[in-house]
């Protein structure tokens, strides 16, 4: 269908203008009738955020949404062009998307009121009716609303009180779509208070110029609730001018985590080699960040990011890969040592509290691997330390019952043997020496539901690590290089070497 290309042509078409927040409303109406998912690839805020954002939308608010690193604001704010319409009418040539029946810019209502029904049409893409900047404190007023170009003036041989040697700035420009600001309160309080007209009254004044433009804007916001005290905050005047303010999460199960994590990490290799996860190490996986969310060593109020996951994810999968190419392998599953390996993933996500930087970022992430380890044991295997009634005192006591599941591997350790792993080693001596265990490999496959071939190893190493992260089995580290042993026997020769 070809489109209209003057005024002429679009009043006869029919075309009815409207303003960018009823467009918007429109389309979630009909979005929610179709019963169109709204917004696509954001999960987990199913029955939080997204509720608040389709109210935002429903009621022509500008919103903010607020919440810590990492919880998809910056994405949700770009998706919002979905709620646009496909192409909109503008005249042509004008620099802030003029609508033909009620334009803004001197330039634009000249060219209507001289060309009349033949004014030149231009449509607008949804895509191009979107845009965001990130608040720093060198962004001025000139960034976002305008100034005086004197080239212009000079050029022109206009004086400065005309209108048109104004250089309009990035919000005007995107008069008849969405304008975000990322991280609000890094906006410097003095820019702050240029947008309270625009918020309120739609309109801009540039240098003072009684310019009394009205603009057709949806304003949205980005803001993480530690930089109203670490690096500035909003003024009270534009929070109160800002219209809904929608709180962000971290996802609140690891089902979602999870999904979120498959989304969006890079895990199709394209290196011949079949890179075998199962189900049940992706959530140990993404144990980690809950972990990393519930640790006393990490500033809980700078967050831990979704991105951690993702990261920890690509970067265990590489080291499936290296491994894999070193010993020519063709299928390879993870291993434990696969997540110690892959601590530069955490080490730069989190921001550590005092008593945490005094142990170190590297010890800190080997931590809270150990503690996601023991949550994601726990949820998988028995209580290997099972309590019972102590017959003198009546307290309930830790100690191994002889129907302990364990028993087998810990009395195998307990005869002083030791088994020695590593995330380099080659798969038929890592499984070799695995299998050594009396009783390991039948306790992995029986509470991991572990099929032939199916990470037979990764489940035996997971099972020596959730011992010893519940001080049942010793471990010792050298370099890449991990033993595991009996406890009793490590704490002996502790002392002994101790008194030596």
């Amino acid at each position: 269908m070809q489109l209209p290309r003057t005024l002429g042509e679009l009043k006869k078409s029919g075309y009815k203008p409207r303003s960018v927040k009823e467009e918007m409303r429109a389309n979630v109406v009909r979005m929610l009738r179709t019963k169109e998912e709204l917004f696509p690839g954001i999960i987990g805020y199913e029955s939080t955020v997204i509720p608040g954002l389709v109210n935002a939308l429903l009621s022509h608010h500008d919103f903010i949404l607020l919440g810590l690193r990492g919880q998809a604001k910056t994405r949700i704010l770009r998706s919002l062009v979905r709620f646009l319409d496909e192409q909109v009418p503008v005249i042509a040539a004008t620099e802030i998307n003029d609508d033909p029946f009620d334009p803004v810019s001197r330039k634009g209502r000249e060219t209507v009121a001289a060309r009349g029904d033949d004014t030149p049409i231009e449509w607008l893409a949804r895509e191009d009716r979107y845009r965001e900047k990130l608040a720093t404190p060198d962004v001025t007023i000139a960034d976002l609303i305008g100034d005086i170009d004197p080239i212009k003036a000079a050029t022109r041989k206009l004086t400065y009180a005309d209108e048109e040697v104004i250089h309009f700035g990035i919000i005007p420009r995107t008069n008849r779509g969405i304008f975000a600001i990322n991280e609000l309160p890094d906006l410097p309080p003095r820019i702050q208070v240029g947008l309270l007209n625009i918020m309120e009254e739609k309109d801009i004044q540039i240098r003072g110029f009684p310019i009394r433009m009205k603009l057709d804007i949806v304003m949205v916001y980005s803001a993480n609730p530690e930089d109203y005290t670490n690096r500035g905050n909003i003024i009270t005047p534009l929070k109160d001018r800002i219209d809904s303010q929608i709180i962000t999460h971290y996802p609140q199960d690891r089902q979602a985590a999870m999904r979120i994590t498959a989304q969006e990490a890079w895990t199709a290799r394209d290196c011949g080699i079949e890179l075998f996860m199962p189900d049940w190490f992706r959530e140990l996986v993404e144990e980690v960040a809950f972990a990393a969310r519930a640790s006393e060593f990490v500033n809980q109020a700078s967050g831990v990011s979704a991105r951690m996951s993702i990261s920890l994810l690509e970067n265990v999968m590489s080291n499936m890969e290296r491994r894999a190419i070193m010993h020519g392998e063709r299928r390879v599953y993870p291993r434990i040592g696969d997540l110690h390996s892959a601590v530069t993933a955490i080490t730069g996500k989190v921001e550590l509290v005092y008593e945490g930087e005094q142990q170190g970022a590297a010890i800190v992430a080997r931590k809270i691997i150990g503690e996601a380890v023991k949550e994601t044991f726990r949820r998988r295997f028995p209580d290997p330390t099972p309590k019972k009634k102590k017959k003198d005192s009546g307290e309930d006591q830790p100690a191994r019952t002889e129907s302990s599941p364990f028993n087998a591997v810990l009395s195998w350790f307990s005869k002083g043997n030791t088994v020695e792993t590593s995330d380099e080693m080659p798969f038929e001596e890592y499984m070799k020496r695995l299998e050594k265990v009396q009783g390991l490999k039948e306790l992995a496959s029986r509470h991991l539901d572990l099929k032939e071939g199916d990470g037979a190893g990764l489940g035996m190493e997971f099972v020596l690590e959730g011992l010893h992260q519940h001080s049942m089995v010793s471990k010792r580290e050298e370099g890449v290089k991990v033993a595991y042993r009996d406890m009793l026997k490590a704490m002996f020769d502790h002392m002994a070497q101790s008194e030596d």
